[in-house]
């Protein structure tokens, strides 16, 4: 009886240590377990940008993290000014952030590259310096919106190249959708789907405008919604709050008036809204109206912004 228990107590013993090993492996597991630095780091707030370089009264909105916008400059100078941008906002452990904006017949103007050839070769170089920096970017503002009116199935192939091209280099890929003032929420979730969103992150609303933070939100909800029950699920969404800290008193989206700037950016993770984000550059103007330039900084809209105008 003796060594029959001596030996069920060693066999105990021995169950024991296996089950508090693998619960401890198992902890250590969950502990070691890191979230994407993307949802805990903060973007980067460049040095570069219109409103740091402006400084002075204009230096609360340089402090604040806002994306590097892209255009349609020879692939070399991109390369080289993605490159720079990226290791400055290494060296201060932050996330950089980009804003892809030439797609053939940008703005149903004649802008961005001149085809889709040239313009997938400049992604292809973007994403190539992108690759492993857990980087994110939104693609291509109001693309999307205005397909209807140019690009039309061009347009959606482009989108589609682009985005796998992008997701291959591990960067979070946000296609724009416009926003809650323009398509209704299963329209932007189908040109969303032909447009490649099966592919990448999710997607981005209220770039360069003012419709208001809950208001945006409730329409994310509902186009990620809508791309569940159109056999894509699990899509995550952000929205520019830059200039949306008022209502819209009217339709305007050149440079009006009554616009503020709104929430800070700030990964917030609830449910599909992944953040809010700094795209557009508070200060840099729409276009000749309004008081504003036809491009770049204007000491008198960013007055206006924070309220001293």
């Amino acid at each position: 009886m003796r060594g029959s228990g001596r030996a069920t107590l060693v066999a105990v013993a021995v169950v024991c240590l296996v089950v508090t090993l693998l619960g401890g492996t198992s902890a250590v597991a969950k502990q070691g377990k890191r979230l994407d630095p993307r949802l805990t780091q903060p973007g980067y707030a460049d040095t570069h940008s219109s409103a740091a370089v402006r400084g002075g009264p204009y230096a609360s909105l340089g402090s604040v993290p806002q994306a590097l916008w892209l255009g349609a400059a020879p692939v070399r100078t991109v390369r080289g000014q993605l490159r720079a941008y990226v290791r400055r906002a290494a060296a201060r452990h932050r996330t950089p952030q980009v804003v892809l904006y030439a797609i053939p017949d940008r703005d149903c103007s004649g802008g961005g590259w001149a085809s889709p050839r040239a313009y997938l070769r400049w992604v292809r170089a973007i994403a190539s310096v992108l690759r492993g920096r857990h980087a994110i970017a939104v693609v291509e503002p109001d693309a999307l919106a205005m397909e209807d009116r140019c690009g039309g199935a061009a347009r959606l192939a482009t989108l589609r190249a682009a985005t796998r091209i992008l997701a291959a280099s591990r960067t979070w890929v946000y296609l724009d959708a416009g926003h809650s003032n323009w398509l209704t929420a299963e329209t932007a979730a189908a040109r969303l789907r032909q447009a490649g969103i099966s592919y990448v992150r999710g997607f981005s609303l209220n770039v360069a405008n003012f419709r208001p933070t809950p208001e945006a939100q409730a329409y994310g909800d509902a186009v990620a919604a809508a791309l569940g029950a159109q056999g894509i699920p699990g899509k995550h969404f952000v929205i520019d709050t830059s200039r949306n800290g008022a209502a819209p008193l009217d339709t305007q989206w050149c440079n009006p008036p009554w616009a503020r700037v709104g929430q800070r950016p700030a990964m917030l993770r609830t449910g599909s809204l992944d953040g809010l984000l700094w795209l557009k550059h508070p200060g840099e103007s729409d276009g000749p109206c309004n008081g504003g330039p036809a491009s770049g900084w204007s000491d008198l809209l960013a007055g206006r912004l924070l309220g001293r105008a």
